[in-house]
C-alpha cells in the first residue's frame, strides 16, 4: 500500500505510551529566547547545545562494558560533530548502523539536512549486531530529538523509530524530496505527529483529497490536532469546499487554549476565505454565469424584433404599389 492509498484517518494512536513530548510552536520571539538561553547556558557551564540532547543526565556506562561500547558511548554523548561517529561506524561493522543513525541525528540537530538524510538512510540500511541493539535499548532511551513535523511545529521525540523516521522525513522535505518524505512518514505507527508530517508532505504535493480523507472526524483536542486541522482547512479551500473549510477553521478557534500562533493562522485563513468569496461576487464574469437562459431569451427576442421590422418594411412596399 502506498502513502496515497489509505482511506481512513491516520492519526488514531491506540498505544498507552508514546515517545513524544509536548508540542513546541516556533515564533520569532521564542527563537530569540532560545538563542539567549543558549548563551546563558554556555556562560553557566551547562551542557553545550552542540551535543545530542538528553532528558536528564547522561547515563553512566557500566564498568564491565567492552572497548567498543565505551568508544561508541563517548562519541554519542561527547561528540560535537558527526565525523567521530562516522569513523567508528567504519571501524566496527556490527555497530555501524547505530553509529550512522546517531551521526545523522547529530547532523539534524545542527541543521545539516542533506547530510543528515544521507546518514540516517545509511544507518537504516545496515543491520546492527546484538551488542549494539542491547546498548541502544539500555543507554539511548533518554536521547531527545526535536523534530519539525510541520512548518513552525516541533515535537521532542525520544530515541525510537519515530525519532529517526520523522527526522528523516523533515530532512527530505527541506531538500525538496516531498514524495520521499511522504513515503517515509507513511511507515510510522498512527500518531498525531506522524499524521502532521504526512499531511504536510501530501499538501505540498497537492494531494488535497488524501489530506481530507486522512483527517476526517478530527477534533481540536490539543495544539497538534489544531495544526493538522489548519492543513485540512487549506486543503478543503483548494478543493473549493469553502463552507467545510470555514467549519474546520471554526473548530481550530473553538478551543480557547489553542496556541495563539495557530489561532492567528486560523483567523488569517478565514479572512482569505472571505476575500475569495468577495472576489467571486465582484468579478463581472461571475455575474454572467448561472444566467445562460436569460441571455438566450434575449437573443431570441432581438432576432424576432429584427425580423418583424423587415417584414413591416416589405409590407409597406406592397401597400405603396
Amino acid at each position: 500500500m502506498t502513502a496515497g492509498d489509505a482511506l481512513t484517518p491516520i492519526y488514531r494512536d491506540t498505544r498507552d505510551l508514546t515517545p513524544f513530548g509536548p508540542v513546541q510552536l516556533r515564533t520569532a520571539v521564542r527563537d530569540l529566547a532560545d538563542g539567549v538561553g543558549g548563551i546563558l547556558q554556555s556562560v553557566l557551564g551547562v551542557r553545550n547545545q552542540a551535543f545530542l540532547s538528553v532528558d536528564g543526565n547522561v547515563p553512566r556506562l557500566k564498568m564491565l562494558s567492552g572497548k567498543t561500547a565505551k568508544a561508541v558511548h563517548e562519541a554519542i554523548f561527547g561528540a560535537r560533530q558527526p565525523e567521530r561517529l562516522i569513523a567508528l561506524a567504519r571501524t566496527y561493522p556490527t555497530w555501524a548502523g547505530l553509529c550512522y543513525l546517531m551521526a545523522g541525528l547529530l547532523a539534524y540537530k545542527h541543521g545539516g539536512y542533506l547530510r543528515a538524510s544521507e546518514l540516517l538512510q545509511r544507518g537504516l540500511s545496515i543491520r546492527n549486531g546484538d551488542d549494539a541493539n542491547q546498548y541502544a535499548t539500555v543507554y539511548l532511551a533518554r536521547v531527545v530529538t526535536r523534530v519539525e513535523v510541520a512548518e513552525r511545529v516541533e515535537v521532542p521525540v525520544l530515541f525510537s523509530e519515530e525519532a529517526v523516521f520523522l527526522a528523516l522525513a523533515h530532512c527530505l522535505r527541506e531538500t525538496g524530496q516531498q514524495e520521499a518524505a511522504l513515503q517515509t512518514s507513511a511507515q510510522l505507527p498512527p500518531s498525531l505527529p506522524a499524521a502532521l508530517a504526512r499531511c504536510s508532505a501530501a499538501f505540498a504535493l497537492g494531494r488535497d483529497k488524501q489530506v481530507v480523507i486522512w483527517t476526517e472526524g478530527l477534533l481540536n483536542s490539543d495544539d497538534l490536532s489544531a495544526a493538522l486541522l489548519l492543513i485540512r482547512a487549506r486543503a478543503l479551500r483548494r478543493l473549493g469546499a469553502r463552507t467545510k473549510s470555514e467549519e474546520t477553521l471554526g473548530e481550530v478557534l473553538r478551543r480557547r487554549k489553542t496556541d495563539m500562533m495557530l489561532r492567528n493562522d486560523a483567523m488569517t485563513d478565514r479572512a482569505f476565505l472571505l476575500l475569495d468569496n468577495g472576489m467571486k461576487s465582484l468579478n463581472p464574469r461571475d455575474w454572467l454565469r448561472g444566467r445562460p437562459a436569460e441571455l438566450e431569451t434575449f437573443e431570441v427576442i432581438r432576432k424576432d424584433v429584427e425580423e418583424r421590422r423587415l417584414w413591416e418594411q416589405e409590407w409597406e412596399k406592397l401597400d405603396g404599389e
